[in-house]
């Protein structure tokens, strides 16, 4: 399952449609996959759900609300389910790659450079504009993995004899993700 959308920006600039199709794409075509794919696996007792997520889905960043709610229910479906799956010897894989340099990020900043930020006030429409956007960029140029990267290491996961539950493809992210859980305050 690699299905996604991306959305970046203040949440008071973000519409309630766009936020809902992006979690019908991100989060429920998910669902609707499993629920096609899962029942005959469980008769079959075999077979191997490989899923994209993302770093995101285990660490919310700034200015990614919706994405990042998203990623967290896909990793949250897939938590609660692979328990189940794996009484029917049906494995799970979340794949949890960092940021990748494709045509998706691309799109999302163009979009969010463009965006109307007259619906947020001038502090938060600054941070978001001079110093998240020129950041991500440097972000991206600096840590972003190719898709050929990540294709790799959804191929290893793929063809591994027990396949791993989460799989992060980007070491640089691991003590990210493992503070959230030594910082209760939230302000790292």
């Amino acid at each position: 399952s690699n299905a996604g959308v991306g959305m970046a920006g203040p949440l008071e600039c973000q519409s309630l449609a766009a936020m809902q199709s992006l979690m019908d794409t991100n989060f429920f075509g998910l669902v609707r996959l499993v629920k096609e794919v899962l029942p005959d696996m469980k008769r079959r007792r075999g077979g191997h759900i490989v899923v994209i997520s993302s770093i995101m889905g285990l660490q919310g960043i700034v200015f990614n609300d919706i994405y990042a709610a998203s990623k967290f229910a896909v990793e949250g479906f897939c938590e609660s389910l692979v328990v189940q799956a794996l009484r029917f010897n049906v494995a799970i894989s979340l794949v949890e790659p960092g940021p990748v340099t494709t045509e998706f990020e691309a799109k999302v900043y163009e979009e969010a450079e463009r965006a109307d930020y007259s619906r947020t006030d001038p502090e938060t429409a600054d941070i978001f504009t001079k110093l998240y956007l020129r950041n991500s960029k440097d972000v991206f140029a600096s840590l972003g993995q190719t898709p050929e990267d990540i294709a790799e290491h959804t191929l290893r996961v793929i063809e591994a004899a027990r396949p791993p539950f989460r799989h992060q493809t980007n070491v640089a992210y691991t003590p990210m993700a493992a503070l959230k859980h030594a910082d209760p305050s939230g302000a790292l």
